[in-house]
């Protein structure tokens, strides 16, 4: 449905508010009924966690966003609106605000993800072509992330059959800046997908949060070319956390850029050779050029009830009076708090989020001070 000005700046003073993330979002709109109502509660609930003083994002500074997308051309997609991508919306923690800029149509459409190395090899970038190209023109749309690499071959090889790009900052911020042409491509025969505020500069912690929508937006991730650690391993967790296939292309032990997909491939992603290997592993049937598939059904399995805000405070509160400075393995936290492993992960994932926490190698997890 479509929402109006009025829903929509409250939705956008929602989100904005200080301490208030998707999940936090869609458990006051679901609480509380409508984004004005849970504006209105939320000092008290701020209260209760022990914010003191708290106030929610001023009028102003909402409306002064929306006026910087109306001269972007960017439009605000909402999860129960038009044009929000389909899958996207499933999620239980979904980003309440999208802007998008360019041919909204092409969310509606069936989307694969494609992602890799910055540092790719000529092989892999010529692998990413290839698959980009043969993926579009069968119908799928190649969702990627505007990176170097393996991500900027995937889109401009797809970009007349249809390309999603999704950003790390506002959707009116092109990084790297080298890449203002193929952003502004992507913008008038694409799409450019962005949940952070108009303007935003992306930092590190925000690159998380967008490999998050390339593999919630997909029914499957492609990954060309990755080190052991490296943010296309994120977005391959991500996918499979969210039980999204999980592909990788194979590549030589002794070259450290193929160390990744060899270990995904080790441990259960589908080896792809071409793009026949995806579709096999999609389900679907290659189509002649031009014409636009079905989408898949929805996946499988109901969404999680939200649990209650006072549960989820308090658990964070836990989370963060056991954690310091000092790093603490992340399975002995959980021991700690004798609570099963699947419900203190998506905390863990959120505080990060929230740049309350900081993972190193090796499982350990820290308070940041």
């Amino acid at each position: 449905m479509a929402i109006d000005r009025h829903e929509a700046l409250d939705r956008l003073r929602l989100i904005r508010s200080r301490r208030v993330g998707p999940a936090t979002y869609s458990r006051l709109l679901a609480e509380h009924g409508t984004a004005g109502a849970a504006l209105a509660a939320l000092p008290a609930v701020a209260r209760a966690a022990g914010v003191e003083g708290y106030s929610p994002c001023p009028v102003e500074v909402a409306e002064y966003e929306m006026a910087q997308a109306r001269l972007a051309g960017a439009r605000m997609l909402v999860p129960d609106g038009p044009d929000y991508p389909p899958l996207l919306a499933l999620l239980p923690d979904a980003p309440p605000v999208i802007w998008a800029r360019g041919d909204t149509g092409l969310l509606a459409r069936p989307m694969v993800a494609m992602v890799g190395a910055r540092n790719a090899s000529s092989l892999g970038l010529r692998m990413a072509k290839r698959l980009a190209a043969t993926l579009g023109e069968a119908g799928q749309v190649v969702v990627s992330g505007l990176a170097r690499g393996i991500d900027a071959e995937a889109h401009l090889a797809a970009i007349e059959t249809g390309t999603v790009a999704v950003m790390a900052g506002g959707v009116d911020v092109v990084y790297p800046e080298e890449h203002g042409k193929l952003a502004a491509l992507i913008a008038e025969k694409g799409c450019l997908l962005s949940e952070q505020p108009m303007g935003l500069q992306p930092q590190a912690r925000h690159f998380p949060q967008r490999n998050r929508i390339v593999a919630g937006m997909a029914h499957g991730v492609v990954v060309v070319e990755a080190a052991a650690r490296s943010g296309s391993l994120i977005t391959a967790k991500e996918a499979l956390d969210l039980g999204r296939e999980v592909m990788a292309v194979p590549g030589h032990p002794f070259d450290a850029r193929a160390s990744g997909c060899n270990m995904l491939i080790r441990d259960g992603a589908v080896l792809v050779r071409g793009a026949a290997d995806v579709f096999a592993a999609l389900g679907v049937a290659q189509v002649a050029h031009g014409e636009v598939p079905d989408a898949r059904p929805p996946l499988p399995g109901p969404v999680p009830a939200p649990r209650p805000l006072s549960q989820i405070a308090d658990l964070h509160s836990q989370i963060l009076q056991r954690l310091g400075p000092s790093p603490m393995a992340e399975d002995q936290l959980i021991r700690d708090l004798a609570l099963p492993a699947a419900r203190v992960a998506p905390e863990l994932v959120a505080l990060e989020l929230e740049g309350a926490i900081t993972r190193a190698a090796g499982g350990l997890v820290s308070r940041v001070v």
